[in-house]
């Protein structure tokens, strides 16, 4: 049975190592679905409880994190990402040092 359009994006996310970042967009392409990077971050949200899928290596293409600076979720994506030793400065990743580049 073929994977959902969800399913292929979670498959691709859980494939970034830790300490690496990928864009919204680079998941669409990776997970063949062209450029749906607004989709992938409806799938993201989708996740069942419980799961697996580092989320939060899944950042906009200039490096921001996506969620509002004075956000819960954005204290929790950083905190995640500093603990793999991603540098996250005025929120924000640098592309060049921590893209992954399968």
């Amino acid at each position: 049975m073929e994977p959902t359009k969800p399913q292929k994006i979670w498959q691709v996310v859980h494939a970034i190592p830790p300490g690496k970042v990928a864009s919204y967009g680079q998941v669409a392409h990776m997970a063949g679905l062209g450029k749906q990077a607004r989709f992938v971050g409806r799938a993201l949200g989708q996740l069942p409880e419980g799961h697996e899928v580092p989320w939060f290596r899944v950042i906009r293409s200039s490096g921001e994190i996506a969620f509002p600076k004075d956000s819960e979720m954005f204290r929790v994506q950083v905190g995640r990402l500093e603990a793999e030793g991603v540098e996250v400065v005025n929120g924000r990743v640098s592309m060049r040092r921590f893209q992954w580049q399968p």
